[in-house]
This record gives structure tokens, C-alpha cells and sequence, in this order.
């Protein structure tokens, strides 16, 4: 009998750990041992210490190489290496023959581990420009997934199951939603707060995240203008909130283009200007290249671009189009190609 346990690592931001969890959900529902193999920084023990569905849990003393100055890459190496060993205990002990990557730094240990102990190992790319530790570890994967490599042999980005639930193809645009993730976007916030009072004289009604750090400041700047928003700065059912918009204005990291997507809602893309390689904008440039999305950088960001959009959009068609792009069945999918790797 084949052994049932398999490792998910990797994380540090949502748009890693949201894959991760579709992992651990899916294979949870198979009988399987799930472990998980995070970091101790990042977000990962947020997402993951309290779940229940995770057989094993364990959260190094990792950091990103990235970004750090000469002295602070010697010493996450030198963590890394530590955590590496770490890994391949883990491995042998629960006698772990498949390992699961989904990028971030704290995935390199289990990565570089299941490696060198010639383990069955898989990756799922989130975006469009390849993160530094995949480019590395994806020469040795069996398999990469990818919505945007034309070789991957899933394209379907594996997202809550939940979304395809609220899919409806948008006719007229009666509500707009501002999305700048968990964190915000003052950028983003800055351009509602000038673009709000047109179009609530146009009687389009503003839904609008702001991340905690902005909410106070926006929610006086609304009141000054004297308009009636649904302001929230972080939301559990987020879900619920994106799928009463008609059209997103929104940073591009993967998960929320993708779920944008499978709700079937077009998009005014703002991509974060610093994430790693402009990874954001080349993710809402593959859609924009099939005329599913609108993108503008923070510098080019202006009302006449918007207002023009909204003029001319045909957003029956588009709406269409981003619902039949992905499949629901991307994590089943996945997983069976894995599983069936013996």
C-alpha cells in the first residue's frame, strides 16, 4: 500500500499560501497526511497553526534572500541551510515520497531537500514571471504548473472553490469595487477617492477596500465629499464583497486576477510597482493581450483613461470570455497528474 502522507511547503505572502490551502484541502479530502513546512516569518503560522486539516505542521527559522544586504544573505543562507536538514529529517521520519512546492522563500528547505533525496517533486508558479527559487528547484520537478507557460499541463489556477459559485456574466456596470489588498494601495485609494463623485452622480455605487492602515484616512475624505460608500479595510467574506462588482479596479497579484476571473468581473489593472521582476504587471498583461483586462501603471494612472474604459466596454463580451478562461476543476486536476506520478 502506497503511503498517504505528502509535504506542502512554501509561503510568506497570501497569493503562496491561497495555493498551498487548495493543497491541503484537496488532498485532506483524499485521506491524506498532509504536512506542512513554512517559515517562522511571513504569514504562514497566520494561515496555518489553527488548521485542523494539516496532520503536521512545522515553521523554520527562514528568511528571504532577496533584498538583503551582503551580511543579511550570508546569514539566510546559512538559516537555510539549517532548515534544509531540518527537511530531509522530516522527510525520512514520515517516509515522504512526493513534495509539493508553491513557491516563496520558505519553500526553499523542503525544495532543496526533497532534491537531494531524489524525491518526487512538484511546483506551482502563481505568476506570470518566474519567482528566483523556482527558476532553480523547477529543473528537477517532475512537473511546474502554470496558468501562463503554454507546456504546463494544467493552466487552471487552482483557486477557492467558492467563487465559481458567485460566477455570473456582468451585462451594465452598476457597482464598482476598489481592491488593494490586505495591505491596500494609497495609489489605488487615492484615484477612487478623485474618481468616487462622478460616479456616484452616474448612480454606479463604490465598494471599496482600503487595508488598515488607510481606512481612517479615506473614510474622512469620503465623508468630506459627503458620499455613501461600503468602506472596509479587511474583510472574512471577501467573497461575498467582490461578487456584488460589475468591474474591479485592482493590483494584479495571481489570486485576485484569477478570481476576478472565474467571477467573471473585468478589470482596471494597477500593478504593485515593486513587486519582484514587475511580476503583477506581466500578470495582467496576459490577459490584457487577449482583451479580458485594462492596465495602467501607478505614473499613467487618470480619470479620462477610466471614464473612457466605461464609455466603451463591451462587458457582456469580456465577462463571457474571463469566465470560460478558467476551469473549477484546476486543483483536481492537478493533483490527479500528481498522484498518478508513481
Amino acid at each position: 500500500m502506497k503511503n498517504k502522507t505528502i509535504i506542502i511547503t512554501g509561503g510568506g505572502t497570501g497569493g503562496h499560501l491561497s495555493i498551498a490551502k487548495a493543497f491541503i484541502d484537496k488532498f485532506y479530502s483524499l485521506n491524506y497526511k498532509v504536512i506542512f513546512i513554512g517559515s517562522l516569518k511571513g504569514q504562514d503560522r497566520i494561515w496555518f497553526e489553527d488548521n485542523q486539516k494539516i496532520y503536521k505542521k512545522y515553521f523554520l527559522n527562514t528568511t528571504g534572500v532577496v533584498n538583503q544586504n551582503f551580511f543579511g544573505k550570508i546569514k539566510a543562507l546559512s538559516l537555510i541551510l539549517k532548515a534544509i536538514l531540518q527537511s530531509a529529517n522530516i522527510i525520512q521520519k514520515n517516509r515522504v515520497s512526493k513534495i509539493i512546492s508553491v513557491g516563496g522563500f520558505s519553500a526553499a528547505p523542503a525544495s532543496f531537500a526533497a532534491i537531494l533525496l531524489k524525491k518526487d517533486f512538484y511546483i506551482h508558479e502563481q505568476n506570470s514571471i518566474m519567482g528566483k527559487l523556482n527558476k532553480i528547484t523547477s529543473k528537477f520537478a517532475k512537473e511546474v504548473f502554470s496558468s501562463y507557460d503554454t507546456n504546463s499541463k494544467v493552466k487552471d489556477y487552482p483557486i477557492n472553490q467558492e467563487f465559481f459559485n458567485y460566477q455570473r456574466v456582468k451585462t451594465e456596470i452598476k457597482t464598482i469595487i476598489f481592491l488593494g489588498g490586505s495591505q491596500g494601495a494609497v495609489a489605488i485609494n487615492n484615484f477612487a477617492l478623485k474618481i468616487a463623485p462622478k460616479l456616484i452622480e452616474k448612480g454606479i455605487k463604490i465598494i471599496h477596500q482600503t487595508g488598515k492602515n488607510d481606512y481612517k484616512r479615506v473614510g474622512e475624505e469620503y465623508k468630506k465629499l459627503n458620499l455613501k460608500v461600503d468602506l472596509f479595510d479587511f474583510s472574512t467574506n471577501i467573497i461575498e464583497k467582490i461578487s456584488k462588482a460589475d468591474f474591479a479596479i485592482s493590483r494584479s497579484g495571481a489570486s485576485t486576477l484569477w478570481e476576478l476571473v472565474a467571477l467573471g468581473t473585468p478589470a482596471l489593472f494597477i500593478p504593485y510597482p515593486y513587486a519582484a521582476s514587475n511580476h503583477q504587471y506581466y500578470n495582467a498583461l496576459f490577459l490584457a493581450k487577449k482583451d479580458l483586462a485594462f492596465i495602467q501603471t501607478e505614473k499613467e494612472l487618470n480619470e479620462e483613461y477610466f471614464f473612457d474604459i466605461l464609455s466603451n466596454i463591451n462587458i457582456k463580451d469580456i465577462s463571457y470570455k474571463l469566465t470560460q478562461t478558467i476551469d473549477k476543476n484546476g486543483i483536481d486536476k492537478i493533483v490527479d497528474i500528481i498522484i498518478e506520478k508513481q
